[in-house]
C-alpha cells in the first residue's frame, strides 16, 4: 500500500499548451493511480485516467486524450467524449457520467494536485 499523501506538482503553466494533456500518478486511497491534467483554454483541471463505460486508460497513444480539434477528451477504447472543464461524457456510451476529478491549485506557475485518502464522489 503507497502511503505518500504529499502535493504532487503535475506541469508548469508554461509547459502545457491549450488542448494538451500531460500524465502523472497520484496516491488515491493508499493507492498510485494514473491520472492526467489538460489545459482547456488557459485553465486546468486533472482526472483519475479511466474512463467512466470501462475502467481502462483514455490515451491509446501516450498522453493523446484529446479529440483531433482538442474541444473534448476522448477515450481511444470507444470514443466517448468529455468535457474538458467538467469532465462530463456528452457523447458515447457512458453518456451524463463524469470523469473522476482530481482538485488542483496554482502556486505561481506550478499546478499542484493533491494527494487524497478517497476518491471524489461520483
Amino acid at each position: 500500500m503507497v502511503t505518500d499523501t504529499s502535493p504532487v506538482v503535475v506541469a508548469r503553466v508554461g509547459e502545457l499548451p491549450a488542448g494538451r494533456t500531460k500524465k502523472f500518478f497520484l496516491t488515491i486511497d493508499g493507492r498510485e493511480e494514473e491520472c492526467f491534467v489538460v489545459n482547456h483554454g488557459g485553465s486546468f483541471y486533472a482526472y483519475v485516467n479511466r474512463c467512466c463505460h470501462i475502467p481502462i486508460s483514455l490515451d491509446w497513444i501516450e498522453n493523446q486524450m484529446m479529440t483531433e480539434d482538442r474541444q473534448y477528451i476522448q477515450c481511444a477504447t470507444h470514443g466517448a467524449q468529455y468535457l474538458p472543464d467538467t469532465g462530463e461524457c456528452v457523447w458515447g456510451p457512458p453518456c451524463g457520467k463524469f470523469l473522476t476529478p482530481i482538485p488542483l491549485t496554482l502556486r505561481g506557475d506550478d499546478v499542484i494536485a493533491a494527494s487524497t485518502n478517497e476518491l471524489p464522489s461520483e
